[in-house]
């Protein structure tokens, strides 16, 4: 199953380096190879990435994933959700700081 953490981290690092390999984007996700192959099928099936063949200097056939305008948009979407999740674990990691400092200053 593709999560929308999955499809942004995926789009993030495809974004920033998109001749990535297969192999190093399942190591860098901490995921399965086969899980990194399914997830990949899933965008180009949504239109959100496109994988084009190119030939490199040891003539292996590798891929470039490229973002579409659509897979702009949702990493756009997903950083935005992602934000606003990470600033209310933030805010709320915060209020227990504090109440653990309330506490401990309170037993002193």
């Amino acid at each position: 199953m593709l999560t929308d953490e999955y499809r942004y981290k995926i789009l993030n690092v495809l974004q920033q380096d998109p001749n990535i390999s297969q192999r190093e984007l399942a190591k860098r996700l901490g995921v399965s190879l086969g899980k990194t192959n399914f997830c990949l099928r899933s965008l180009i099936e949504k239109g959100l990435i496109k994988a084009e063949n190119f030939k490199n200097n040891s003539n292996k056939v590798k891929y470039l994933y490229l973002l579409t305008p659509k897979g702009i948009e949702e990493k756009i979407s997903l950083t935005q959700c992602f934000l606003k999740r990470k600033l209310k674990e933030h805010e709320e990691l915060e209020k227990e700081i504090e109440r653990l400092r309330k506490e401990v200053s309170d037993t002193k």
